[in-house]
């Protein structure tokens, strides 16, 4: 019986809601006109927004880490090794992988990379100067006497920014990694990484695209090799040290014979200098052949190094566009507009009730 009476009060209920539907779709219908008279309105919001949205321009660039697992090269250095010939190595895998593309997207590599040198309509200009300008910032500090005078000077250390450079830096830092930077791998089978810089301006999604690229296979590269680099650099010194010793010792050596032409053979201890001329001699000689040995197997290494990005596919003018279509601005405003207005009429409805 009791399990009947809930069948009943489900039957009801849903009875109850068909009836409420129908109910406040005749209400809806009853405000057809206004409903659509917002979506015209609408529409034509977005058909006028769609002529003043610029276009947006895309630049690619795509390249590939070099395999560092050790070959025919890495057998090479091992031996080396094994003969306690320190040949040095790489930065690791600091850099490697996802903390690669994160490099990309570092404040340090965005900001170094505004300060690159630009020709516009025939001056040279830092890409950062070249930013605002396209975003008509100038015009909007002519009154503020904070950023008026401030100039983003190609080249320029950042040891010399004031807090009023750091700021706008900051700024543009942001809006370039939030909405125009893109850096990752589109296929995760595939080992080639993708960067995309968008903006409205097409010379500056390629020019900064480019030089960010630089910018970072720069560091990246230095940074791998720096232990091998500081370890050739250590070993020339010291092959030039042993070099200069090695032909002070011959002249020594020669010095010593001219003053011991002709010697009484009852002399002898006169030849003393001359004799350890001879063992600084071929003690040098002995340092420096392993010397250079380990400096020849450190360039080896440093250009085992380098480089560590290989560029694939560049960006290309004319870049790629997306624009904002009159078509698609006046779908878009007029289903928004529409149901902005069916909302509104909800809630007014639903106000009044609860208010009586």
């Amino acid at each position: 019986m009791e399990q009947n009476k809930g069948i009943a009060n489900d039957e009801i209920s849903l009875k109850e809601l068909i009836e409420k539907g129908k109910e406040w779709y005749a209400y809806l219908l009853s405000q057809w006109k206004i409903i659509v008279l917002a979506g015209v309105i609408g529409a034509v919001l977005g058909l006028a927004y769609s002529f003043t949205k610029k276009p947006i321009y895309t630049a690619t660039l795509t390249f590939a880490l070099e395999d560092e697992k050790s070959g025919g090269m890495g057998g090479a250095l091992g031996l080396a090794s094994s003969f306690g010939i320190d040949v040095g190595g790489g930065g690791g895998s600091i850099f490697s992988g996802s903390n690669l593309t994160e490099l990309f997207k570092s404040r340090t590599m965005v900001e170094q990379t505004l300060m690159t040198p630009v020709a516009v309509n025939g001056k040279v200009i830092s890409l950062a100067e070249m930013y605002i300008q396209n975003n008509k910032w100038r015009e909007k500090w002519n009154n503020n006497p904070k950023f008026k005078d401030i100039q983003f000077l190609p080249e320029t250390k950042r040891k010399y920014f004031t807090r009023e450079h750091d700021s706008i830096l900051g700024v543009i830092y942001q809006n370039l990694s939030q909405t125009s930077l893109s850096v990752g791998q589109k296929d995760k089978k595939i080992a080639i990484i993708s960067m995309d810089v968008s903006s409205t301006d097409e010379l500056f999604s390629l020019r900064f695209c480019e030089a960010l690229a630089r910018q970072v296979g720069k560091f990246y590269v230095e940074t791998k090799s720096k232990k091998a680099r500081m370890n050739m650099e250590i070993l020339e010194h010291q092959v030039d040290s042993i070099r200069a010793e090695l032909n002070g010792a011959i002249t020594g050596v020669a010095v010593a014979n001219d003053n011991t032409f002709n010697l009484n053979p009852a002399l002898n201890v006169r030849r003393t200098p001359s004799a350890r001329r001879q063992v600084d001699v071929q003690a040098n000689t002995a340092i420096l052949t392993e010397l250079v040995k380990q400096a020849e197997l450190a360039k080896v290494t440093l250009r085992k190094e380098t480089p560590l990005i290989q560029v694939i596919d560049r960006p290309i003018l004319p870049l790629p566009k997306e624009r904002f279509g009159k078509a698609k601005g006046i779908l878009l405003g007029g289903i928004l507009a529409g149901f902005l207005v069916v909302f509104f009429l909800i809630f007014k409805r639903i106000f009044k009730e609860v208010l009586k």
